[in-house]
This record gives C-alpha cells, sequence and structure tokens, in this order.
C-alpha cells in the first residue's frame, strides 16, 4: 500500500463515516472467481453433510451455487475427508459445477497440507491451528512468546509453501470463542486479541513472500464482531496491508434471530463499505443462507454506482488516500451508550432503549388490536396482560381510539390533534420543527417529541429550538445510505454538545414484485427484508451506542413483525433483553446430531427464560469456546453424546442425547435460575 494513503488512513477503520464509500482491499484469486478489489461482493455457505458423503456433498453443493453462493466450504477435520476433497471436486466438475471449494481446517495441519493441493482455498483457525485451548492462563515472558511464535512459524511455514506452489488461496479466520490459551494470556477475551491472533499469521505469511489472504473476525456477539474487524483494518493498514474481508456473524441461529444479528454484524460493516464476501451462518439447510446474504448485499450495489466517481477521486494505488475528517471523541473500537439526560424520567439517560410502533392505520375500534404491540387483551376479563416484547409508545397520528388503552402505555398524536385531547394523560404530541418553534405556550407535555432530520441541524430554524429536558428528537432521513446520514446527525449533537435523547425512525416500503398483495410469499420476503434492513440501519447505530429508542415504519409489513423485529434488534446489539437468547452454529459435516430439531427442542422448553443465553453446538470443535459468552452449552461429543456447559465448564460430560435436555433443564433449576412457564 502506498505510504501516502497509510498516513491518511492511520487510526481509521472506513474511507468515510457520512457517506458511502467501499474500502479497496487486494484482488485474491479464488480459482476463477477473484474477491476484492473492485469485484462484487462475493456469496458463500458451507455444507453440511459428511464429507466422506461424496454424492450427499455433491448434491447439496449443487443445491448451494444454485440458491447463489460463488463459493462452496466443506470440513476437513481429517487426513481422510481431505483426500475425498478431490473425489468431491471431480464429480462437481463432471456435472458442470466449477463453483471455487474452500477446506475448513481447524486442528489438523496434516489435513490442510492436503487439501491445499486439491481445492481453491485454505481455512484455518489460528486459534487452534497450530496453538491449543485448555482455558489455561499462561504468564510469558517476551522471549517466551516470541519463542511460541517461532514454534508456530515451523508448524505453518509447509502449508503457506504449499499455497504458493498451487496457487491456493488462504482465509485466516479468526473466532472470538476459540481464541488460544496464548492469546488470551496476552491479550484477554477481547477485539484486540482476536486481531493480534489473525496478524500474527499474517505476519509469518508475508515473512514467507506470501499473500493469497482472505481475513475474518467472527463472533456470535455482534458487537464484538465489529468492533474486532473494525480494529483489524486499522492495524493492516497501519502495516500497509489491505487484505479482502470474509464477513459472517457466527452461530447466529435460526429465523428471526438468525437473521437479525446477522444484519446487525454484517450489514454494519458493510454500511461502512467493509466486506468482500459474505456468510451468514444460520441454523437451516445451507441453500437457504445465500438468498439472505444476496439481499443483504443487493443494497449496496446500488449504493457502488452512485459513490463510483467519489470513489475514483479518493483511490489512491490500491488504497484510497482520503477519510472524512470528522474528530469524533466516541471510540468506534469499544462500546459507550451516549450520555443523554432522562426526559420525563422515562427515556435516555440509563434507560433501556424505547420501542414505537404506529397503530395509526390499525382497527382502532377493537382493543385486540393492540395484541400486535404486546398487550394482550382480553375480553372476558376486560383487561390487558403485557408480553415479554411489550412497546412503550403507540403512534396514533391524528386517529382516535374507541377503547381505553392500557394504564401504563404512552400514546403518541400529532401536535394538532393532540391539542384537542380533553384527557392529556400519558398523551404526548409529536411536533414538526416549524411546529415546535412557532408555538411554546401550548406545551403542557412533559415529553416533546420533534421530528428532525440531519441536515435540519444546520438550518436557521435549528437555531431557535429552547432546549429543555422535555425535549425528544424523533430522527428521520430520506437518503439513499440512510445509517450514515443519521450517524452524521449523531457526531454533531457531540460536537454541539448537545444531550437531547433521540428515537430513530426508519421507514421502509418493499415491491411488490407483481404479486398479489395476498401472496404468502411475498409476505415472507417482505419480512425478511424488514429483518436485514432494519437490524442493519437501527443495529449499526445502536452497536455504537446511539439511540434511546427505535421507531420502526413499514405499512406493508404485519403490526406483530415489526413490534418483534424492533425488540429482536435491540436483543441482538445487547441494548435490552427481552427473551431467552440462543446461540446456535450453523451445522456442518461435524455436527453429531441434527442440529436444527434440537434447537427448535430446546427452544420449545427453555423460550420463557428471559436473558439466559443458551449455546447449541453440534461438536466440539464449535464448543465451548464459540459459544464464548453462553450461560449454558448443549454440545455434541459423539455419537448420541453430548456434553452440558455452565458457562465454560463442562459439568456433565458425554450424557445420552435423550436425556440431555432434561439435564440441562436439572443444571439450570439447580442454580436458580429456572422459572415455570406461565
Amino acid at each position: 500500500m502506498n505510504a501516502d494513503a497509510v498516513k491518511m488512513l492511520q487510526g481509521r477503520y472506513c474511507n468515510s463515516l457520512t457517506q458511502y464509500s467501499r474500502f479497496v482491499t487486494r484482488e485474491v484469486f479464488i480459482g476463477d472467481v477473484p474477491m476484492g478489489g473492485n469485484n462484487p461482493i462475493r456469496i458463500q455457505s458451507m455444507t453440511t453433510t459428511d464429507t466422506m458423503d461424496t454424492l450427499g456433498t455433491v448434491e447439496q453443493s449443487i443445491r448451494m451455487v444454485d440458491a447463489g453462493c460463488e463459493y462452496v466450504r466443506i470440513t476437513a477435520p481429517s487426513i481422510k475427508e481431505a483426500n475425498n476433497l478431490a473425489e468431491i471436486k471431480k464429480q462437481l466438475r463432471q456435472r458442470g459445477y466449477n463453483v471455487p471449494l474452500v477446506a475448513d481446517i481447524h486442528f489438523t495441519p496434516n489435513a490442510a497440507e492436503v487439501a491445499a493441493r486439491i481445492v481453491e482455498k485454505v481455512r484455518v483457525n489460528p486459534g487452534n491451528y497450530a496453538d491449543k485451548k485448555k482455558f489455561d492462563q499462561i504468564d510469558y515472558t517476551d522471549s517466551q512468546y516470541r519463542g511460541e511464535l517461532e514454534r508456530i512459524f515451523q508448524k505453518f511455514t509447509p502449508l503457506v509453501k504449499i499455497c504458493k506452489e498451487y496457487g491456493t488461496a488462504m482465509r485466516i479466520g479468526t473466532n472470538h470463542g476459540s481464541l488460544s490459551d496464548r492469546i488470551m494470556s496476552r491479550y484477554g477475551d477481547t477485539p484486540q486479541g482476536m486481531v493480534e491472533s489473525a496478524m500474527e499469521f499474517m505476519r509469518m505469511c508475508e515473512t514467507l513472500g506470501y499473500y493469497n489472504l482472505v481475513v475474518s473476525m467472527k463472533s456470535s456477539n455482534p458487537q464484538v464482531m465489529v468492533q474486532a474487524y473494525r480494529l483489524l483494518v486499522q492495524t493492516m493498514v497501519a502495516e500497509g496491508m489491505n487484505y479482502p474481508l470474509h464477513l459472517g456473524v457466527t452461530e447466529a441461529g435460526d429465523g428471526e434471530d438468525g437473521r437479525i444479528k446477522s444484519a446487525v454484524g454484517i450489514g454494519t460493516l458493510l454500511e461502512d463499505g467493509l466486506g468482500d464476501t459474505v456468510r451468514v451462518s444460520l441454523t437451516e439447510e445451507p441453500e437457504a443462507e445465500a438468498p439472505v446474504a444476496i439481499a443483504m448485499v443487493e443494497r449496496y450495489a446500488i449504493r457502488s454506482q452512485k459513490s463510483k466517481a467519489e470513489s475514483q477521486k479518493l483511490e489512491l494505488a490500491s488504497n484510497h488516500s482520503s477519510l472524512t475528517t470528522h474528530h469524533s471523541q466516541h471510540s468506534p473500537y469499544e462500546y459507550k451508550k451516549r450520555d443523554t439526560y432522562e426526559a420525563n424520567a422515562f427515556i435516555g439517560g440509563h434507560m433501556v432503549p424505547r420501542v414505537v410502533v404506529d397503530i395509526s392505520r390499525a382497527n382502532l375500534k377493537d382493543p385486540a388490536t393492540l395484541n400486535a404491540a404486546g398487550y394482550l387483551y382480553s375480553p372476558l376479563l376486560d383487561k390487558y396482560n403485557m408480553a415479554e416484547q411489550s412497546v412503550d409508545f403507540v403512534y396514533l397520528g391524528d386517529s382516535l381510539p374507541s377503547f381505553t388503552l392500557p394504564g401504563n402505555l404512552k400514546q403518541l398524536y400529532n401536535y394538532a390533534t393532540w391539542q384537542k385531547l380533553a384527557n392529556k394523560t400519558l398523551c404526548h404530541p409529536v411536533f414538526t420543527l416549524q411546529e415546535y418553534i412557532a408555538d411554546d405556550a401550548n406545551r403542557t407535555s412533559a415529553l416533546n417529541l420533534v421530528r428532525i432530520t440531519n441536515a435540519d441541524l444546520d438550518s436557521d430554524a435549528f437555531g431557535l429550538l429552547q432546549m429543555d429536558k422535555s425535549l425528544v428528537f424523533v430522527l428521520e432521513t430520506n437518503e439513499l445510505h440512510g445509517m450514515a446520514d443519521q450517524r452524521a446527525f449523531f457526531l454533531k449533537l457531540e460536537e454541539f454538545a448537545l444531550d437531547v435523547p433521540v428515537i430513530v425512525k426508519r421507514s421502509y416500503t418493499f415491491p411488490d414484485h407483481g404479486l398479489s398483495t395476498m401472496d404468502h410469499g411475498q409476505s415472507e420476503l417482505k419480512t425478511q427484508n424488514l429483518q436485514l434492513y432494519a437490524g442493519t440501519d437501527l443495529g449499526a447505530l445502536l452497536v455504537d451506542g446511539f439511540g434511546d429508542g427505535v421507531w420502526i415504519d413499514a405499512p406493508q409489513v404485519e403490526t406483530n413483525v415489526i413490534t418483534s423485529t424492533a425488540f429482536g434488534i435491540l436483543q441482538a446489539t445487547r441494548s435490552r433483553i427481552s427473551k431467552t437468547e440462543y446461540i446456535s452454529c450453523p451445522s456442518c459435516g461435524r455436527t453429531l446430531f441434527d442440529l436444527m430439531i434440537t434447537t427448535q427442542m430446546i427452544r420449545s422448553r427453555t423460550s420463557h427464560l428471559k436473558g439466559l443465553k443458551i449455546g447449541i453446538m453440534g461438536c466440539i470443535v464449535n464448543g465451548p469456546g464459540e459459544m464464548a459468552d453462553a450461560d449454558y452449552g448443549y454440545v455434541g461429543s459423539g455419537t448420541d453424546k453430548v456434553t452440558l456447559y455452565r458457562g465454560k465448564e463442562a459439568v456433565k460430560k458425554n450424557i445420552n442425547s435423550a436425556n440431555a435436555l432434561d439435564e440441562l433443564i436439572g443444571i439450570i433449576q439447580s442454580d436458580g435460575n429456572w422459572i415455570e412457564p406461565a
């Protein structure tokens, strides 16, 4: 990388915090499908079949390619599986599929050396390729640490030389949960430790003159993942590197949770122009992953076209030469919630982010309308029961309900309508900026919400605002790159030293693709896209501590879906916990039980344990390390055998899988963390 580019990028992790600009990386060839540089963001996934099941693996690979995968990863836990990659590759080629194959390696350098002669790319995990993890704390002297690096270098060198000889690419894939004892002892369980784990191997590759590298920083915690990738880019640039980035949230889970968690992690980085290939890890069939990844990536193809001219102006050698010059005190490498005051003792300050849902278009003659907002109406008792995910505000606009709302649910009305209400208890006005400035005499609410955009901060009207601690901003945007526009708003508030709480609002409409509006598949697609887009747009702000509330406006999507999506985003960003969290691996050829069925079985009996984190891992490779911060773990340890964990401690080993869930519940009960389902 050009020295001037390094100097300009020093201390930064992306080209711009306030507009879309893709970070240009080194081009790396994986077979005949190059990655990085100016190539499209590539889509990939991983097989779940036994690698020795040649036909099953070939058939599944074909389904993955047909679904949109541009690379197919296959596990090679030992030499026999590595050798069988040749037969899998041969049969794929015979059937007209030239997709590059990636061998996934853990623990076994000899398998990697075999696979590197066969497939187009190998993935190694620096945490367990030539290192160990026994959760031991070791105090190394500097000379001892260098000695360990020399030992690893000697063990790693043969693979690098084979990759050079055969033109094979390599991914250095760090996982948060499988950092070696050596790294943990020196750097701790931190993003810095993740980065250094990869950088050590990358430096070794460069010492050997090998540059055909891709890098990843995966975690089941999107916040940790985002921080690690950002720190990786900053560190790479400081050392003159710009290798392509493989993005993924490991063990994201299934269904809504898996999609939202993936969007928060992957989408946040894509918003910053980072990422050259994406794998969405869902506890579902692998061919279900590619369409999700494609839906996320397609948004940036549009933005790339619009930012191409600007990017070309900034491009210098193989990277960009300038960055946004905003000097923020906010660190992108660690979480810190933005400091705000508490408005009406309800929003801002140390309060959890609040959720707003629009019911202005709903049937306001039926109290059951509020079921979708988490207030469950009983006609027999004429009362409401609050669900775990009950919203904090309902927006009614200019509509008036003909039934009594719950006594703890705040209502929002447009200012003109609010003025006319006879009873304003729990009712609060939503102003335009002009309305708020023009009419301060009639503000009797303890909570005044003002619609605002980033552009408004530079207007004369904003300068006329009278600040008091009843004020809450509702931040809106119409920009194509809306997250960056809204982030710029928060950075300006920081410059102005304003501590006003902010509800982040995003509005979404989706094309009908010529289908009936009643089409079930179309409804599912809109639901998924809402989860992915809102997960990205709102999650990217929340992981940085920006936002005291969320408001998702999506008229084409059912209100209950909007409610669930909002709470799912807050859960994924660790901003507000409202349900049990499952850290579930996506399954692969190493998995020792049916992961999808097992996950649903565990979920069916534990989903009421709000705030608990349960890891469900198919094999010892993905546990216990990969479930990192789970409270409890259910890990395959042999055929029909399961080992149960409390945190990182194995408390029951190799028990029969038929009894494993009951045993897990017993452990939770003995710890005092069990409650009976309602």
